[in-house]
């Protein structure tokens, strides 16, 4: 496993020690398990999986919004998940992005990117215009700003979503299946930008994002993300890099290289 730079005597973002993750429809069956996994300031993982591997599932665990059915998982060194009051300002810290970008059609894509702004740090609308319009900017969305999502294609709907995500300027971001049914411009776009995130983005000052993708096709993550893993038989492999995922053995490591 890679170490971030500078991070190794640094509290890891992710700790997963014998987690087990339940189905979010079914909370008691059990769809990954015996998790061990640690997560240093800066990585950048992509997590292989095929459809009914659970990586919905595990996006919504890692993120905090369902609770592991056993084991511990911390998040900067606090236990997940976080829903007091007295600790939120921890889980702010990491931001999440649907594979569906759950956006609210009837406000704007200025006022959706704007809601942590305005319900975390309570901005009014016009207090939050300027940090939102840079967003906007980099994301290539100001020309859509006061345009309802309703209005845009998938392809555009789905950089709304992460621009939202961005807006607290989290410590990890974490992206469910971003390349799905997107076009190749639209693919490459996000190859790149989460790419600038993880070096150092301008909208962060530069500051190393840590990331951690899912996704069921490898193919386009090569040569762009340093950590693998895939999810199959109901267990977390931990690869690592490229040239491990290679020559991985599991029939899902194939099959999610497969043409």
């Amino acid at each position: 496993m890679m170490e971030a730079k500078g991070s190794a005597h640094a509290t890891p973002i992710i700790q997963m020690e014998d987690v087990a993750i339940g189905a979010m429809r079914d909370p008691e069956t059990v769809v990954l398990g015996e998790i061990h996994w640690n997560v240093n300031a800066g990585d950048y993982w992509v997590i292989g999986g095929l459809q009914g591997s659970g990586k919905s599932d595990f996006v919504l665990a890692t993120a905090g919004l369902m609770a592991p059915l056993r084991g511990r998982y911390l998040f900067l060194g606090e236990e997940m998940p976080i829903f007091d009051e007295a600790r939120l300002p921890i889980r702010l810290r990491l931001g999440l992005v649907f594979e569906t970008g759950q956006l609210f059609n009837h406000l704007t894509v200025r006022q959706n990117v704007a809601l942590p702004l305005r319900y975390h740090r309570n901005l009014t609308m016009e207090q939050a215009q300027s940090e939102v319009q840079p967003v906007l900017e980099a994301l290539e969305l100001a020309p859509w700003a006061d345009s309802t999502p309703g209005a845009l294609g998938r392809n555009w709907q789905k950089r709304v979503g992460l621009a939202r995500a961005l807006m607290l300027k989290p410590e990890l971001l974490i992206v469910d299946n971003p390349l799905i049914g997107l076009d190749l411009r639209h693919t490459n776009w996000w190859l790149g930008f989460l790419e600038e995130l993880s070096r150092g983005h301008n909208i962060f000052e530069k500051r190393s994002l840590t990331l951690v993708v899912t996704t069921a096709d490898l193919r386009p993550w090569q040569g762009r993300a340093p950590q693998f893993a895939i999810l199959q038989d109901k267990r977390m492999h931990i690869l690592g890099s490229w040239s491990q995922v290679e020559g991985a053995g599991q029939q899902a490591a194939r099959e999610l290289l497969a043409l």
